[in-house]
């Protein structure tokens, strides 16, 4: 993300969610919590996304996945994402096509990635009393897996059953691959 007014907010709360599909590897959670200050001392009043998402909606667009915040490596797609009495909920599937997206499964099936984080630009913030910053209404870009979550309660909730069938399938392909190259 080479934009300088965009923004990187890593988040937490209900733990993210993997379970296979015929698809891919489904994965869901929340990607952003309201009222609670992450670890920048930001807070995402409820209501901030809705303005975002319609404007998307109406495009005919979607919120991007990323992996790790780069542009360069989308792994999968959002099919749902919607601001409930929480935050902002998200469910998406990584794609099996998608070499970084098999990686991510393996990583989230074995536990080394647990995060998701929001790419946004700020359009309406305040301050509250305790100073910090309140985001009222932000532009969303994307919603990145991520090793850091800023907020430190988002935590895996289940492994990606799919992730194991595809560490079956990297095997094999890396295998192929050497003896071809052994030709």
């Amino acid at each position: 993300m080479d934009d300088p007014g965009l923004e990187l907010k890593y988040a937490g709360g209900l733990p993210l969610q993997a379970e296979t599909g015929a698809q891919g590897c489904v994965i869901e959670g929340y990607a952003s919590l309201f009222g609670i200050a992450d670890q920048g001392g930001d807070v995402i009043a409820a209501g901030a996304y809705a303005g975002s998402l319609a404007r998307i909606a109406a495009r005919g667009d979607r919120v991007r996945m990323l992996w790790q915040h780069d542009p360069a490596h989308p792994i999968g797609v959002w099919e749902e994402i919607r601001e409930d009495s929480r935050g902002l909920w998200v469910r998406g599937r990584l794609l099996p096509e998608v070499a970084r997206a098999r990686e991510a499964a393996a990583l989230v099936a074995a536990g080394a990635i647990d995060g998701l984080s929001i790419g946004y630009r700020t359009l309406r913030a305040e301050r509250d009393g305790k100073g910090r910053r309140v985001l009222t209404e932000v532009d969303l870009w994307e919603v990145s897996l991520v090793t850091f979550p800023m907020l430190r309660e988002a935590k895996l909730g289940r492994k990606c059953e799919a992730a194991d069938g595809w560490a079956e399938i990297a095997r094999a392909l890396e295998e192929a691959a050497r003896n071809l190259a052994g030709r």
